[in-house]
């Protein structure tokens, strides 16, 4: 199954239109396999609270690593309630091979949408080994090795350690269409041509 997210606040964004891409040549690549979206922005999933720390800490205190036992970390009403919006979202994870994900950088970052999904589905010593992420991304600037802004670069830096720190994951793809900012900034646009061929680039590692 492949799960496919989008992050951007922009309903016509440049990684929405790469996630697109890829995922209508993944589906084409496997018409049987399963297929679920969820918009982030359209459709935020709200932030952690008091009772889902409160499922963190029953699953850590207890060692509970088997993601089908945290349900019984659920006890009182509260719990419950935090347990029912973290349930569908961690069966789309668990269930899927591959888990696309459609995001701009924010202030260097991933969108506070993105941020609280991750919080939702994020448990101690838990592991999605055996999945591969892949981030379709969009950045105003460039940020790429050997570029002036490298290393404000904490988007694909932090989903890399991210994946890989909690969920032991390390079957990561980032593809960037960077300089989007050329588009709207009068002190970019000598720098339209590089966003043009970027995004080209970017758009062609998503249907390959």
């Amino acid at each position: 199954m492949l799960l496919h997210l989008d992050a951007s606040a922009r309903r016509e964004s440049f990684s929405r239109k790469l996630s697109s891409v890829y995922a209508e040549t993944w589906r084409a690549a496997h018409p049987q396999a399963g297929y679920v979206y969820r918009d982030l922005a359209a459709q935020p999933v709200p932030h952690i609270g008091q009772a889902w720390t409160e499922l963190c800490d029953y699953i850590l205190q207890r060692e509970i690593t088997d993601m089908s036992r945290y349900r019984e970390a659920a006890r009182s009403p509260a719990q419950r309630e935090a347990w029912a919006v973290v349930e569908p979202l961690l069966s789309e994870v668990v269930a899927a091979e591959v888990i696309l994900i459609g995001t701009p950088m924010y202030n260097y970052s991933i969108p506070s949408s993105l941020k609280a999904w991750l919080d939702q589905i994020t448990f101690p010593k838990m592991s999605l080994e055996g999945r591969s992420f892949v981030v379709t991304s969009a950045r105003g600037g460039a940020y790429g090795p050997g570029t002036p802004r490298e290393h404000y670069d904490h988007q694909e830096r932090y989903l890399r350690d991210f994946f890989q720190g909690h969920y032991r994951v390390r079957d990561v793809t980032f593809i960037h269409a960077e300089l989007v900012n050329a588009r709207v900034d009068p002190a970019l646009a000598d720098l339209r041509d590089k966003h043009e061929q970027s995004l080209a680039a970017a758009l062609r590692e998503a249907a390959r």
